[in-house]
């Protein structure tokens, strides 16, 4: 961790005190808008109860804030690139804790929606340049060090949400879920300030035709997978579908012809660049089919209890931990390609022995299985994001950020709605979860299958970025 914070002859980034104090910032921020993803979940019942609404409606509240997120996240890290990446953060700590103050004090569920979609929006500003911002932050020797903690503060956030959630419960009335963000915010506003590096972007102007058509077609992605999840009626879903591709055709073409686009194609002229993207889809599209098959799995098939099939997925996030800063780490002195490659060899094997999972498993036999996963997926996820931002020039930084978060999120939705179809092709449906018995295990095998069929496709084209040639953009 030291060697974080020294300083060598010919070093890009900020001086290494300067860094101490700006590692801080991004932990904390990152901290905060990914634990807002989570910690509200466990609220929701009581939520719904204090507010006098329905379950279901409430169900929302968590929504918004992934919808906000999925629609901005790459017109935001367009955005950075044209006003500057320390502008745009602090502008998204700003509106982040000023909804999270006004989440606190919502009466009513239609503000409380409103202010949680607006609390993403500001969370999409900052998380979307978060690896835009370390590149400028961390010299090139370190950034995959850098990646590494944030995966890991990625990881721990997301395993210690319910937990926290459900711990501030105990004590406290939910209103405190958001208002605890605000004196955090205000620090971390305060610091970001003094020591987070002054960029002006490139200026010029920003392309909202592509910011709105991006938008819609995230939107229609993440609304048409959760409509499958509910088994909504097949002409919604047709309409969604409809209108992602549409777009999605639209955006391309946009690209293509505008001046200044919003996403610039030639970023995908680097071999070993597209190769990364193309990895971090498949590895995500195994992940998000695993994060929604293994509950029925657990609970259907098996008989444990919600809190226990929680509970079994917490060997996954702990070994991303525990391992993320190391790969990472070590990306920056091998090859990032080869320690990616060995990652989702290893994640794809945690796959594939899950599930060869028998009738009767132990609590152990899926523990470390679900520990295996997350070794390999911490292995892979560091270097592959260190391998995926320096394949791109500088002044392309923004626009890898959101390359990469569109990996992610069309790779996780995509998961998911194969899930969906798997289990709706045996007369199974993710919304009978109140029926959990009633679920067909041969479609959540099958779809375990699928995702260990993706990652080992992710890691057929990891393995071919080896004999490429190190490629580092300038």
């Amino acid at each position: 961790m030291s060697r974080l914070f020294t300083d060598l002859a010919g070093d890009d980034g900020i001086p290494a005190a300067q860094r101490r104090v700006a590692i801080i910032v991004m932990i904390l921020v990152t901290g905060m808008t990914v634990l807002d993803g989570s910690i509200v979940n466990v609220a929701l019942p009581i939520i719904a109860r204090d507010l006098n609404v329905l379950p279901a409606a409430a169900v929302w509240i968590a929504n918004a804030y992934i919808l906000a997120g999925a629609m901005t996240m790459v017109a935001f890290a367009s955005l950075g690139d044209v006003i500057g990446f320390r502008r745009l953060y602090m502008g998204g700590i700003l509106l982040f804790t000023i909804s999270s103050l006004g989440c606190a004090l919502s009466h009513s569920l239609m503000s409380l929606n409103i202010l949680r979609f607006i609390q993403g929006i500001g969370a999409a500003a900052a998380m979307s340049i978060g690896p835009a911002l370390y590149r400028n932050i961390f010299p090139t020797r370190l950034l995959g060090t850098a990646l590494g903690i944030n995966a890991m503060v990625v990881a721990s956030s997301l395993a210690a949400g319910p937990a926290i959630g459900g711990a501030m419960l105990s004590v406290l009335s939910w209103p405190w879920l958001f208002a605890v963000n605000v004196p955090i915010g205000i620090v971390t506003l305060i610091l970001a300030r003094r020591v987070l590096p002054t960029d002006h972007g490139r200026g010029g102007k920003f392309d909202v035709a592509g910011a709105l058509l991006s938008g819609l077609a995230l939107a229609a992605i993440v609304l048409g997978v959760d409509g499958l999840s509910r088994h909504d009626s097949i002409g919604n879903e047709l309409i969604f579908a409809a209108v992602a591709i549409l777009s999605i055709v639209l955006f391309i073409i946009r690209q293509k012809r505008a001046a200044a686009p919003l996403l610039p194609l030639d970023i995908f002229s680097s071999i070993r660049f597209s190769m990364a993207v193309a990895t971090s889809v498949c590895s995500f599209i195994g992940q998000g089919i695993a994060f929604i098959a293994l509950p029925f799995l657990f609970q259907g098939a098996y008989g444990f209890s919600p809190l226990m099939s929680a509970a079994l997925f917490t060997p996954w996030p702990v070994a991303i931990m525990i391992t993320a800063p190391i790969a990472g780490r070590l990306a920056d002195r091998y090859s990032a390609a080869l320690l990616s490659t060995c990652g989702l060899a290893v994640y794809t094997l945690g796959l594939v022995l899950l599930t060869l999972l028998g009738k009767h498993p132990s609590v152990l036999d899926i523990l470390w299985r679900a520990f295996i996963c997350g070794l390999g997926f911490g292995f892979f996820q560091s270097p592959n994001n260190r391998e995926l931002m320096t394949n791109a020039p500088r002044s392309r930084s923004g626009a890898a950020s959101g390359v990469l978060a569109i990996a992610r999120t069309f790779g996780q939705s995509l998961g998911a709605a194969l899930v969906a179809f798997a289990l709706a092709a045996t007369g199974t449906h993710l919304a009978s979860t109140a029926d959990t018995a009633s679920i067909d295990a041969s479609a959540v095998h099958l779809s375990l299958w699928i995702a260990a069929a993706s990652t080992l496709l992710a890691t057929t084209i990891s393995a071919l970025r080896i004999r490429h040639g190190r490629q580092t953009a300038s």
